[in-house]
């Protein structure tokens, strides 16, 4: 039986930028809702979320973790992610299976490059989201500043429904709008809620924010908003309902006020996300295909009675139990002991376990409903964003697109004994990490892997040595360069070969063509009239594709071209696939020499946030990268204020630049940067490029 009614579930993800306070938000959450009796501190690597030792060692959060807890009458399963952009795999799998998200900002920074980024990724899966104005006790937190920036670089539907009482030193409550009360914190943890009269000083202010709310909700009911124009007041229950419909048709946002650190006003954002947040069946049904006929379109809806469907959105190896996967179950139940089919793979799978997570503990259940979060152990053949669903009612629900990797380093075992071993670690932590790939270097024998940054590459490597005892050297990074045209070109390939006997007999024409930035290669058809047998175009396809990956101008992949196949000839006994194969091939280097063939390299957005006397120094480093400086902000008042500078600068350049900033500031200056686009490389830098590479 059902614990809790869907109604009452609600799936939330606490998304942030790096440093905003996520992990110390979700410690207060578990801390109030009697999850745990402790407070863990993230600086002193004592917070439950944060279990993996990299994460404890670095203070910050690498990968997703889970817990369930119950606040009133709610169970709400949350996921806190990581902030760093490197990781930015976990966030996007995680929201692709919330309901509802918690985006947390840093009272002082307001706005960050990578609030944007999650933001935009929430966007993107449609999740309705509350804002929550962290660390208000911090100096140089400014509430109004940060309710300036949601509004002008995220959206301008963001409404407050709490305000702080004093800020800094003097940061002591909050003022809650729909009451028209001074909330007081007191106690220990700041478990004691105190609702007081609001000082005189602030009622005025208090006023004017209670009229822009009552404002914005209105205005999405047509029965309020006539009750309004006629000057008749609405009660606190009838604005809540309204605004709660509101969040989640994406309408409006809530924005509360706290700080997690001093235990001042987690307890109202858990209000909210019951009050605000939508439960599974707050939205629309999900939406799939027929593994059968891709066109066919197939809703479900979130109810324990409608046929299993559920998607496995992580896979992470576990030391105890094995490989753990991750799913979000979004209609029909699941009995441990029953069989499911993995309709991405159409490969049968058993649910031996099911577990309910809570961070690296787990919780054995026998059966798990609609709406709910879980893992289970030992899935052969399911993989990240593939679909598990009962046997006769197949449905792929959608998928999980992931970036693509910026950054490879070349990896090699230090032991023969350790060869083997670094297979299936790697092998292990790329099931885990849609991020992260392997291929091997056919020229040098080397394995080269890849990932989002620096930082993601190191975890990696360290996970190795911790988790599979696997020794390794690892190279100099090295940017993932790609290839493209800028032209039309066809060319001719013919490979003849006699040698007494049957001989070899290919001959094509192909036409390439450049398309517009990140609308990745496609091969065309146009052969008509029988010119090339219909058996030797595949191998033409898989020769043209060999060839893409393998580049042309420098080793790197081609990217975003069209490659037509239109003529050709072919010989009765001499003709063979690998003949075709290797003509495509040739036919393909021909045609994008001749196409105006140019090197991309991946562009990073850079914020650095100094002190003012060290900006021009920071800045002539920058101009010295290729960088172009876009933005520079003032942040925070008097002794904390602070230069925001924002830059696209390429990748290439900025390896150790850490190390470069920190003795440039007396390490008093931090960065944070994220992959933008791919732009053309110029002309000097390429021969430079093409030099390295011969060497």
């Amino acid at each position: 039986m059902r614990a809790h009614p869907i109604n009452k579930i609600r799936n939330i993800g606490i998304i942030a930028h790096i440093d905003a306070g996520k992990t110390t938000v979700s410690e207060r959450v578990l801390f109030y809702t009697g999850k745990k009796h402790k407070i863990g501190e993230v600086h002193y690597g004592e917070a439950e979320m944060d279990w993996m030792e990299q994460e404890k060692e670095r203070g910050i959060t690498i990968t997703a973790a889970a817990t369930t807890c119950f606040w009133h009458d709610c169970q709400i399963n949350i996921i806190d992610t990581p902030g760093h952009i490197d990781f930015t795999v976990e966030v996007q799998r995680s929201l692709r299976v919330l309901d509802g998200a918690v985006v947390v900002f840093d009272g002082v920074a307001g706005v960050e490059p990578q609030s944007e980024t999650v933001w935009h990724q929430a966007d993107k899966y449609k999740v309705p989201r509350a804002c929550f104005i962290n660390k208000m006790d911090r100096t140089g937190a400014n509430w109004e500043k940060d309710l300036a920036s949601i509004h002008e670089r995220l959206t301008p539907n963001a409404v407050p429904i709490n305000l702080p009482i004093g800020a800094e030193e003097n940061f002591s409550g909050i003022i809650d709008l729909f009451k028209m009360k001074a909330v007081k914190f007191e106690g220990e943890h700041g478990e004691k809620i105190i609702e007081e009269e609001i000082p005189a000083d602030k009622l005025e202010w208090a006023k004017k924010w209670r009229h822009n709310l009552v404002e914005k909700i209105v205005e999405q009911d047509d029965i309020l908003m006539q009750r309004y124009l006629e000057g008749k007041e609405s009660s606190e229950e009838e604005l809540k309902k309204v605004l709660r419909q509101a969040v989640v048709n994406y309408k409006l946002v809530p924005v509360l006020c706290g700080s997690a650190l001093k235990n001042k006003g987690v307890q109202y954002m858990l209000d909210a996300v019951c009050d605000y947040l939508p439960s599974p069946v707050d939205l629309p049904p999900t939406e799939g295909f027929d593994p059968e006929d891709e066109i066919k379109k197939i809703a479900r809806e979130a109810k324990d009675e409608a046929p299993f469907a559920a998607l496995a959105f992580k896979v992470a190896t576990d030391p105890y139990v094995g490989q753990l996967t991750y799913f979000r179950i979004y209609s029909g139940t699941l009995k441990a002991g029953t069989y499911v089919l993995n309709s991405s793979s159409g490969e049968q799978e058993r649910i031996g376990r099911i577990l309910r997570m809570h961070a690296k503990q787990r919780e054995e259940m026998q059966e798990m409903y609609t709406g709910e979060i879980a893992a289970t152990v030992g899935l052969k053949n399911t993989k990240t964003g593939d679909t598990l669903c009962d046997l006769q009612n197949q449905i792929v629900l959608e998928k999980i697109i992931f970036p693509e990797p910026v950054i490879s380093v070349a990896i090699e075992p230090k032991t023969k004994a350790d060869q083997e071993k670094m297979g299936i670690a790697l092998r292990r932590l790329s099931d885990e990490d849609p991020t992260f790939r392997i291929k091997g270097d056919i020229e040098t024998g080397q394995t080269i892997i890849s990932g989002m940054g620096e930082l993601h590459l190191e975890i990696i490597v360290d996970r190795m040595l911790r988790e599979f005892k696997v020794e390794a050297n690892v190279g100099r990074p090295q940017v993932a360069y790609k290839e493209t045209i800028k032209g039309e070109a066809e060319a001719e390939g013919k490979y003849i070969r006699q040698s007494g006997g049957r001989g070899q007999y290919g001959h094509v024409w192909l036409r390439v063509a450049s398309k517009e930035r990140g609308a990745g290669f496609e091969f065309l058809n146009e052969i008509k009239g029988g010119i090339i047998p219909q058996e030797f175009i595949p191998a033409i396809g898989k020769g043209v594709k060999e060839a893409v990956d393998k580049g042309v101008l420098a080793g790197y992949p081609l990217v975003d071209l069209s490659v037509t196949l239109y003529d050709g000839s072919y010989h009765d006994v001499d003709s063979s696939e690998i003949a075709f194969k290797i003509a495509g091939a040739m036919a393909l280097q021909a045609a994008t020499k001749r196409a105006k063939l140019v090197l991309l390299e991946p562009v990073m957005r850079l914020q650095v946030i100094t002190p003012e006397q060290f900006m021009g120094d920071v800045i002539g480093d920058i101009n010295s990268k290729r960088g172009r400086i876009e933005n520079m902000t003032d942040r925070g008042e008097g002794v904390a204020r602070v230069k925001v500078i924002d830059a696209k600068v390429p990748l290439g350049d900025m390896f150790g630049y850490a190390t470069t900033l920190r003795s440039t500031t007396q390490g008093r200056a931090n960065f944070t940067m994220e992959f933008n686009n791919y732009e053309e490389v110029p002309n000097n830098i390429t021969t430079q490029i093409l030099e390295g590479k011969r060497k």
